[in-house]
């Protein structure tokens, strides 16, 4: 235990003294979790639409004023007599709602008068969205006009839980933290392996009396220390500027935590120990910890949605696991039941990872 100390101490060392590899391991991680949190958001506002009203009737303004009182879609002037669709092809608009003659007349003997929304699709998302809330203030309208009427109505009470007020940071600020543990101490590690192979000073390790083991444990432990500072700086960003807090009980977090940054230093020992570049060190870590993690752990988008094909790759991504503990620790609070087996998988893949670096380092015990 004494070597690995020692070499753990040697690493953390090299660290200190070299401001920029410092500024790397704890200043870039606030960045991305601060941009990133405000760049993605699935949510919009004020989203143009025109109004195209050819009955001009008492109903039909008070369904375009139903339109304007909601602050996801914000009304824009367009001429009666202009085409639609070059509202649409202009980008003066996203959207065009189209209310046809006869409307009043139509709500006033109680049948139905049908309205036309025409969507710009070319962002698919952004289309589901403006759909789906034109479709909600067009209810809410007509359970007014039929509470207007005296007709009895069944209505549907929605509560939400966890994210009340559905706050994108909420929602993408455990995931880029996740992100953020999962890029930079697998990078400086496999950096700093890989430097001892092409430098050559990994001979003198070589001769020496410390065992692939010890050498490995020494490395992992120095960068595990180095995630944990991360961890704590990016844990004060996302208790004040996100407002977050923990939801129940901590220790699965914490168990998971240590956990996971074992499997990130051990990751990147691995790939440093397995690749002797630091260039091509780089870029399985880049392809690893930020480009799988990504796009394949459900960060951005539920792992349901990806392709079947490519689903099953997502089962053996780290970062997919810690998400989830992340997120049921700072929203839901699930507890040990809900993510026991999430924190046993993270412990198992790092343990892999060890496995794998060690096989490539295990000459060091062989004898002469």
């Amino acid at each position: 235990m004494r070597r690995v100390v020692a070499q753990a101490r040697k690493e953390l060392t090299q660290i200190c003294r070299d401001w920029r590899t410092l500024a790397l391991a704890l200043v870039l991680p606030l960045v991305l979790l601060l941009l990133m949190s405000v760049s993605l958001s699935l949510t919009v506002n004020n989203l143009p639409v025109i109004v195209q009203d050819f009955d001009d009737s008492p109903a039909s303004r008070d369904f375009v004023d139903a339109i304007r009182a909601s602050i996801t879609l914000h009304v824009v002037s367009w001429p009666i007599d202009r085409h639609p669709e070059e509202a649409l092809s202009s980008n003066t608009a996203r959207a065009v709602l189209i209310i046809p003659v006869h409307f009043g007349r139509d709500m006033a003997l109680g049948a139905n008068s049908p309205v036309q929304l025409l969507v710009d699709a070319s962002d698919a998302n952004t289309a589901k969205l403006t759909a789906g809330y034109a479709t909600e203030i067009t209810r809410a309208y007509n359970q007014r006009i039929a509470g207007d009427q005296g007709l009895a109505l069944v209505q549907t009470a929605i509560r939400l839980w966890y994210n009340p007020g559905l706050s994108a940071k909420k929602f993408y600020g455990p995931g880029i933290f996740v992100l953020g543990l999962s890029m930079f101490p697998p990078l400086l590690a496999a950096l700093a392996m890989a430097k001892e192979g092409e430098l050559k000073t990994i001979l003198q390790v070589y001769v020496s009396s410390i065992s692939a083991h010890e050498f490995l444990l020494g490395k992992i432990l120095a960068f595990m220390v180095v995630a944990l500072a991360e961890c704590v700086l990016m844990l004060v960003l996302l208790f004040t500027y996100f407002g977050l807090g923990l939801a129940g009980d901590p220790t699965p977090f914490i168990v998971a935590t240590v956990l996971y940054t074992f499997c990130v230093a051990a990751f990147g020992t691995m790939v440093g120990a397995t690749i002797p570049s630091q260039v091509a060190a780089m870029q399985a870590v880049a392809l690893g910890g930020f480009l799988l993690v990504f796009l394949l752990s459900g960060l951005v988008f539920p792992v349901e949605n990806i392709p079947v094909g490519l689903r099953w790759i997502s089962n053996f991504i780290w970062g997919r696991y810690y998400i989830e503990v992340v997120r049921d620790a700072l929203l839901q609070g699930g507890g040990w039941p809900a993510v026991w087996w999430k924190v046993a998988i993270i412990g198992v893949i790092g343990s892999v990872f060890y496995g794998i670096g060690w096989h490539g380092m295990r000459r060091m015990q062989l004898k002469a």
